[in-house]
């Protein structure tokens, strides 16, 4: 098979194609203005602030799970071989809460990361402002709202989880003897991880609207107090 014309470079654009892509924020301004803009500064930066610390939390949280599914594994092997029950559902059920713990904690982390699914290829040629328009719109009208929608439905389950009663009043403040327990022999309490879900939900909510600054510091003009961030990525379709 002849092969000529065959250009190399083609084989190292397709590795580019297949390999990871890295992100670089671009540098924080030196000097950052007052008034509006520089209120909108500070607040994503302090909002960005916790996402850090969030996803932080949750890259440790993997860890422990990875330990606490390792150690309920080992102990379901051994309990076969001396043929006795030795797995403590308290670590079972601690495993799992964990696992979506993390998740719900690096909700924030993912919507700043921009790890959501987008078409690269028609996405990579668009302006700043372009991009800073659409996801405006989006964020806006869809994201946020759905989010508001999702705390107002999570409200009610997640306090009633803590032990908080159908006529909105709480018999004691130590909700710990009052929240919900899990009906499983061994389990952990219920309420902690129900109250989780709304925590994830609001934090998803802050960094959407850190994203809605940025974007509106892009459409006034300063790009550099919105911290966005450069892509060195392949293009592909999702």
């Amino acid at each position: 098979m002849s092969e000529k014309g065959f250009n190399p470079d083609v084989t190292s654009a397709a590795e580019e194609l297949l390999g990871e892509f890295t992100r670089h924020r671009e540098a924080e301004p030196l000097e950052i203005p007052g008034g509006f803009q520089g209120l909108l500064y500070r607040i994503r930066v302090a909002i960005e602030a916790l996402t850090s610390a969030t996803g932080r939390v949750s890259l440790i949280l993997v860890w422990v799970v990875f330990l606490l599914g390792l150690f309920n594994v080992i102990s379901r092997y051994v309990a076969r071989f001396i043929q006795r029950d030795i797995i403590v559902g308290e670590v079972f059920d601690l495993q799992w809460m964990l696992f979506g713990a993390l998740f719900l904690l690096g909700l924030n982390y993912g919507v700043r990361e921009g790890v959501n699914p987008r078409i690269d290829f028609w996405w990579a040629d668009f302006s700043n402002k372009r991009k800073a328009v659409i996801d405006l719109v989006l964020h806006v009208f869809l994201f946020l709202p759905f989010l508001i929608v999702a705390m107002k439905i999570l409200w009610s389950y997640s306090l009633s989880g803590m032990g908080r009663s159908f006529d909105g009043s709480w018999s004691t403040w130590k909700v710990w003897e009052i929240w919900e327990q899990s009906t499983d022999a061994g389990g952990l309490p219920r309420g902690p991880v129900k109250l989780m879900m709304l925590l994830g939900f609001f934090l998803m909510a802050t960094q959407v609207v850190a994203e809605i600054i940025k974007q509106i510091l892009v459409l006034m003009d300063r790009e550099d107090l919105a911290g966005l961030a450069k892509y060195e990525a392949p293009l592909r379709v999702e």
